[in-house]
């Protein structure tokens, strides 16, 4: 049994992580700061190593997959293999011991996380840097021969590892989060950090809109060339189908939002973007698909 004041410090982490996250994702400098807990700072992570666990708590509380950068070294097996099983749909993915010594301190902590069934984080890379952590996290098969572990998602916090049936819808909720996670960081990375439409160089106010949708099979992919980072008004009237951009990435505003006068904020920055061509990414390989803005464009005035 988890002791109370182990729990309450799980919890407390949870929380300061839902309210600190942007768009479902974190940085690699808000989990370094860790946060407050009865006034006194509590680590998240140990920015070398994956496995960790506070002295202030009996348990461990966090495991970590980076996203390696390009070019960059890849150490363990989990870095290969995770987001294929995520995206996959596995009830249980994979997560490589620290070195190979099954009792080197990290791996008994993984042991004793297994054998307690304590709920933890699990700080999974979207991007270099670039973090979403998924909790409740359980440690269901510690291995010494295979030198890892396998992790279970929850839904909730509980005294048990989760039965499958509760394993498998976790695993899609947190399939639809990487999905949604890496293709955003994706897309903001390309372009700048920037809005395409109106530059706005804020993250937290942008979303990755995908140009065609990912319900089409054969042009909905989530990659940067099927999104565009839009702010959130933006990105409801584009979705909408309110705003437009052709293939020669001119935005076009419809009759329906042309004609409404509402001030200036609204005749600055909805109305006299008409006819502007959106942000590019510096890379051409980057650039928003000809076909998939055709085809959306041909969506746009129909209905616009």
């Amino acid at each position: 049994m988890i002791e109370a004041r182990d729990l309450a410090i799980r919890l407390a982490a949870a929380e300061h992580l839902r309210r600190i996250a942007t768009a479902d994702t974190l940085s690699s400098e808000q989990l370094a700061a860790g946060f407050l807990f009865e006034g006194e700072r509590v680590p998240l992570v140990n920015p070398q190593r994956g496995i960790f666990k506070p002295k202030a708590m009996e348990h461990l509380l966090s495991v970590r997959t980076v996203f390696p950068r390009s070019g960059a070294r890849v150490w363990y097996d989990d870095q290969r293999v995770v987001h294929e099983q995520v995206t996959n749909g596995k009830e249980l993915v994979d997560y490589a011991f620290m070195g190979d010594n099954p009792d080197a301190a990290d791996n008994r902590w993984l042991r004793r996380a297994h054998e307690a069934q304590v709920p933890i984080l699990y700080f999974l890379g979207v991007a270099p840097g670039r973090y979403t952590a998924i909790w409740p996290t359980f440690v269901a098969e510690w291995s010494a021969a295979q030198l890892r572990v396998r992790l279970a998602f929850g839904q909730t916090v509980q005294e048990a590892i989760p039965e499958a049936a509760e394993r498998r819808y976790a695993s899609r909720f947190v399939q639809q989060r990487l999905h949604q996670a890496t293709f955003r960081e994706a897309v903001l990375t390309a372009y700048g950090g920037r809005c395409a439409i109106t530059r706005l160089p804020e993250p937290r106010l942008l979303d990755a809109a995908h140009i065609v949708v990912d319900g089409d099979e054969r042009m909905g992919q989530p990659i940067v060339p099927n999104g565009l980072p839009l702010s959130k008004i933006h990105h409801a009237a584009f979705d909408a189908n309110l705003i437009g951009i052709d293939a020669d990435h001119h935005i076009h505003i419809s009759e329906a939002l042309l004609s409404i006068n509402d001030g200036p904020m609204f005749e600055y920055g909805v109305k006299a973007l008409a006819g502007r061509q959106i942000h590019l990414p510096s890379r051409a390989a980057d650039h928003p698909s000809r076909d998939r803005l055709a085809q959306r464009f041909e969506e746009f005035r129909r209905t616009g």
